[in-house]
């Protein structure tokens, strides 16, 4: 009588098939994940400048005129905090006429705004 189960060849080979269907899935769930933070990273610097360029018109300020974060949020920055870069990086206001920036530096994806 035979008994029932699977035979280590078969399960070697399932091992096997998971194996490379994991190494073709992570490495693009990484890319993705890295892809999508800079988005969210680009976003939050493109809404920085905006508010500093909102708070020197009411303000009448001139470009080379400084602007920290305290001067954008809350007032200008509609958020329940302060923006942080989700990748861990941190923003630099600059002045009027700078584009804010991010420390954080990624060759592939770079965080622009």
């Amino acid at each position: 009588m035979r008994k029932r189960g699977f035979t280590l060849v078969e399960i070697m080979i399932v091992i096997l098939i998971i194996g490379i269907l994991l190494s073709i899935a992570v490495p693009q769930w990484v890319r993705l994940r890295e892809r999508s933070t800079s988005r969210a990273c680009s976003v939050n610097l493109r809404e920085m400048d905006s508010a500093k360029q909102q708070f020197a018109m009411e303000n009448n300020l001139s470009n080379g005129a400084s602007c920290t974060m305290a001067d954008l949020w809350p007032t200008y920055i509609r958020a329940s905090s302060q923006p942080t870069c989700p990748s861990g990086g941190v923003y630099t206001v600059g002045n009027v006429s700078v584009d804010p920036a991010c420390s954080y530096v990624n060759p592939l994806f770079p965080h622009v705004p």
